[in-house]
């Protein structure tokens, strides 16, 4: 076997490994739930479920009380953020 022909299957290797990579990232982020939140009048931090949630409702909700220092980190104690 040549080198050249070492070479190719080794990059075949790497470009098929690459793809399959992508694949598998690709399809792994399609099966996770698309999580959606909407405005329902919670306005604390002891509402939120998570720190995404919390980020959302400061965003787009009215009258939250999760941002005291105005600095657009909601919930900066409960989120270690």
């Amino acid at each position: 076997m040549s080198k050249e022909n070492v070479i190719v299957e080794t990059s075949d290797a790497e470009s098929l490994n690459n793809r399959t990579m992508q694949t598998l990232a690709k399809a792994k982020e399609l099966s996770k739930p698309k999580v959606v939140y909407k405005c329902d009048g919670r306005q604390h931090c002891s509402q939120m479920n998570s720190y995404e949630e919390a980020k959302y409702f400061i965003q787009h909700c009215p009258k939250t009380k999760m941002d005291g220092d105005h600095d657009g980190i909601p919930c900066e104690r409960q989120f270690n953020k």
